[in-house]
C-alpha cells in the first residue's frame, strides 16, 4: 500500500511536468509564429520565376554606352535572363573623386545621366528595346549619400550628417561620398522619393535595387515604396540582409550575403553542408516565406574587391552556381559570368569585359535558366515548392535535397569537395528511376544503391 501511494505521486509528479514542458513548447512555437514577419508587398507577379541579371554599362562593352549594350540584348534573351539591373548610371562625382573615373555610387545629381554612358533619351531606348524583347529593367538607387558636389550640399546643408568640428562625414571609408541625414528631414525624403519617381515617369523603369538599404531608415522605404506602386507597380531589391523589417512593406527581396559567404567558407574547407542547413534554418524563422533572398556566386562588389568565383570557389564554380538556382532563392548572374569572366574588374577605372572568349558556362548557364522557369517547385521563395533534405551518411560533404510543388519533383545532389563520394541513403523512398536534367540520360537508382559523385559533381534529377 505503501509503495503504490510512492508509485501514484510519482506519476502525478511526471504527468506535471510533462504538461508544464508541452505548455512551455506550445508557447515558445506560437512566440516564433507569431513574432515571425508576414510581409504585406504586392510582388509583380512576372518576378515568380524571374532571373536577374547585374549590368555595368562603363565595363559591358569597349564602348561603355547604352547603345552599345542594346546590342547584346538578343544575346541576353537567348541566355534565357528576366530582370536587368543596371547599376548607378547617373553623373559620377568630381570632387574626392576615387581612381580616374570615379564610382558609380558617388551620385552628382538623382536625375541625369552619366554622358559617358551617353543620354536620357539612350537610356529611354535601351529601356524600350528591352521591354519589347520581355526584360524588366530595374536601376541601382543610392540613396544614403550624395557625391561632395552634389547641389544639395550648398542648398540643403541640414541633410547631411557631420562630426563634432561641423565637417560632413563619410561612412566608413568611402571617402568620395557624403553620408546624407534623413532624421528630423522630411524634406530630403520627399526630394528623394521624387527623385525615384523621375525615372519611373520618365523612363518606364520597372523597379530599383536599393544600395545599402539598411543604413536608411525602414519608413523611408515604406514611404517610397507607396508612392512608388501608385505610379505602377515595382520590384524592390535591397542590398541588405540584417534588416528583416525591410521585408514587410518595403521589399520584395534582399541578399543572401551570409550564404554566399558560407559557400565560399565551404570551398576553403572552413565549412560543410551542415552549415547550410543552419543557415536555412534560421532564414526560416527569420524572414516572410514571400520574400526573395538574392543567391549569387558573384557580383560588382564580389568581383572588384574579393576576387572572381573561380579565385573564391576554384573548380567548385559551377557547382555553387548550381546551388544558387535549385535551392530557395533568387538566382543572379553578375556580367560576365556566362563566359567564365576570370578576372577582377576594376571599379574606377575602365576595364572591358571580352566577351569573344569561348566558354562552355553560356550553355551552363541558359540551362540553368531553363531548368529554373520550367520547374515550378524551382520558383522563387513561395512560388516555388518544398525544400526537404535527403538523408545520406555523407550530410557534411554531399548537399542533398528534394524540391516539390504540384507533383513536380527535383532530386539534387551537389558534392561540395574536391574528392569523389559515394553516397548511400537512408531514406528507401528515393529509389526510382529519374532523368538526369543536364545529360538527359536516364539514372537508376535502387535501394541500397550507392550514387557517386565526382569531385565538385552535381546531379538533378526528375
Amino acid at each position: 500500500m505503501k509503495t503504490s501511494l510512492i508509485q501514484l505521486l510519482l506519476v502525478a509528479v511526471v504527468a506535471v511536468s510533462l504538461f508544464m514542458l508541452w505548455s512551455c513548447t506550445s508557447q515558445r512555437d506560437a512566440a516564433k509564429t507569431i513574432t515571425k514577419p508576414v510581409s504585406f508587398v504586392v510582388t509583380p507577379d512576372w518576378a515568380r520565376n524571374a532571373v536577374i541579371y547585374e549590368v555595368n554599362t562603363r565595363q559591358f562593352t569597349k564602348e561603355g554606352t547604352f547603345d552599345a549594350f542594346a546590342a547584346h540584348l538578343p544575346r541576353l534573351k537567348d541566355l534565357g535572363v528576366d530582370i536587368l539591373w543596371f547599376m548607378p548610371i547617373q553623373p559620377i562625382g568630381e570632387l574626392n573623386r576615387k581612381g580616374t573615373l570615379g564610382s558609380y555610387y558617388s551620385i552628382r545629381d538623382y536625375k541625369a545621366v552619366n554622358p559617358e554612358f551617353g543620354s536620357l533619351d539612350d537610356f529611354k531606348n535601351v529601356v524600350k528595346k528591352a521591354h519589347e524583347a520581355g526584360f524588366k529593367v530595374i536601376l541601382d538607387w543610392v540613396a544614403n549619400h550624395t557625391a561632395f558636389d552634389h547641389i544639395w550640399i550648398k542648398e540643403h546643408p541640414e541633410w547631411y550628417n557631420r562630426d563634432e568640428n561641423g565637417n560632413i562625414i563619410s561612412p566608413y571609408d568611402w571617402t568620395d561620398v557624403a553620408d546624407l541625414n534623413y532624421d528630423d528631414n522630411p524634406a530630403l525624403w520627399d526630394a528623394m522619393i521624387e527623385a525615384m519617381k523621375f525615372w519611373l515617369t520618365e523612363t518606364d523603369i520597372d523597379g530599383f535595387r536599393c544600395d545599402v538599404a539598411g543604413m536608411v531608415p525602414t519608413a523611408f522605404w515604406e514611404k517610397a515604396r507607396k508612392e512608388l506602386d501608385a505610379i505602377k507597380p515595382v520590384f524592390m531589391l535591397a542590398e541588405d540582409e540584417g534588416q528583416r523589417d525591410l521585408m514587410v512593406n518595403a521589399f520584395d527581396a534582399n541578399y543572401g550575403w551570409e550564404f554566399h559567404h558560407i559557400m565560399n567558407s565551404v570551398a576553403k574547407g572552413e565549412k560543410n553542408v551542415t552549415d547550410i542547413w543552419k543557415y536555412f534554418a534560421k532564414e526560416d524563422s527569420l524572414f516572410p516565406p514571400s520574400s526573395f533572398r538574392m543567391m549569387m556566386t558573384s557580383n560588382h562588389d564580389e568581383n572588384s574587391w574579393n576576387g572572381t568565383e573561380f579565385e573564391r570557389l576554384g573548380k567548385g564554380a559551377k557547382a555553387f552556381a548550381v546551388v544558387t538556382y535549385t535551392i530557395p532563392g533568387f538566382p543572379l548572374i553578375y556580367n560576365g559570368q556566362e563566359v567564365a569572366l576570370d578576372k577582377r574588374l576594376q571599379f574606377f577605372e575602365k576595364d572591358a569585359i571580352d566577351w569573344e572568349k569561348a566558354s562552355d558556362f553560356t550553355n551552363f548557364y541558359r540551362h540553368l535558366n531553363e531548368l529554373k522557369k520550367s520547374n515550378e517547385c524551382l520558383w522563387n521563395a513561395s512560388n516555388g515548392g518544398s525544400f526537404t533534405p535527403i538523408k545520406t551518411d555523407l550530410p557534411a560533404e554531399v548537399l542533398s535535397f528534394v524540391r516539390e510543388k504540384n507533383g513536380n519533383r527535383l532530386l539534387v545532389f551537389v558534392n561540395l569537395t574536391d574528392r569523389e563520394q559515394t553516397i548511400h541513403f537512408e531514406d528507401k523512398e528515393i529509389a526510382g528511376s529519374f532523368t538526369d536534367q543536364f545529360s538527359g540520360l536516364t539514372v537508376e537508382i535502387a535501394e541500397n544503391q550507392p550514387l557517386i559523385l565526382p569531385a565538385w559533381g552535381y546531379l538533378i534529377l526528375k
